[in-house]
């Protein structure tokens, strides 16, 4: 066989690899969907998960928008004093946030910190045997361990992408106003004129929401998927957090281009 046959035969094994493992991935989360019952009667699960998933992700959160948020309000002052808007500020550190970085960017450090740690934890359980004795006892693992992480990195998502935006606000306001010497009244009440609830600070919910679904999603599936042993944990770790980086980006550009595009034209 000549190299461009062989190349052709691995790309298109690899294609057909990726279908059925996109299928598989899709069977699980319509099961996973039908046995979350449990997730629900025994909430004290998602509870536990959404502190596990958001509240141990606070700090790296907080620290993040803060800082977003000051680079904002010093990039957004330079390029805005060269047109005379300096004022404008809180309009731009706000709806920047609101709509684009407090979604995505807290999306990516969600994925980092806790969608690597759910793929890791749910693969330690399958490597330790720990699903297999659930099994053994007639327990659902999917309905007692996945689901749980699965709605609690849901209900997190939202919550942590829209305290990344309060502080981003919060940094941008420190340098605009505090360091640089913006007019304070000018700085709040153009961004409360300007940032519109349904259309700006709604499409972000939504967004940071289908973004906790996704990565929630590629966490536990890649975890309860993994090859039971210590390389094969790893490298779903690491697949977790490339796929849904990649998720994330790829559904921002969607998700914007749905939202806003519609509204310029018209």
């Amino acid at each position: 066989m000549s190299g461009v046959g062989r190349f052709l035969q691995s790309l298109g094994r690899q294609v057909t690899d990726r279908i059925v493992r996109l299928g598989y991935a899709a069977r699980f989360f319509a099961y996973m969907m039908l046995h979350s019952g449990t997730a629900f009667r025994r909430f004290h699960l998602t509870i536990r998960e959404v502190f596990f998933s958001g509240v141990l992700s606070l700090i790296i959160i907080l620290v993040s928008g803060l800082f977003v948020g000051m680079v904002l309000g010093l990039q957004g002052y330079d390029t805005l004093q060269r047109y005379g808007s300096s004022e404008a500020l809180g309009v731009l550190v706000a709806l920047s946030l609101v709509r684009e970085l407090g979604p995505v960017v807290a999306g990516l450090l969600f994925a980092s910190r806790a969608g690597s740690a759910i793929t890791a934890e749910i693969g330690l359980m399958k490597a330790t045997e720990q699903i297999s004795a659930m099994e053994m006892m007639a327990v659902d693992p999917v309905a007692r361990v996945v689901a749980p992480r699965f709605w609690g990195g849901v209900i997190s998502m939202p919550l942590l992408a829209a305290l990344f935006s309060a502080m981003g606000v919060f940094g941008g306001y420190l340098v605009g106003v505090q360091l640089i010497g913006v007019d304070e009244g000018s700085f709040w009440s153009q961004m409360q004129s300007a940032v519109d609830f349904r259309r700006d600070v709604m499409n972000g919910v939504i967004k940071s929401f289908v973004f906790g679904v996704a990565v929630s999603l590629i966490a536990v599936f890649e975890g309860f998927d993994a090859p039971p042993t210590a390389e094969g944990v790893s490298r779903a770790t690491t697949r977790t957090v490339v796929t849904s980086s990649l998720a994330i980006l790829a559904l921002d550009f969607v998700l914007t281009a749905l939202m806003f595009t519609g509204g310029t034209g018209s």
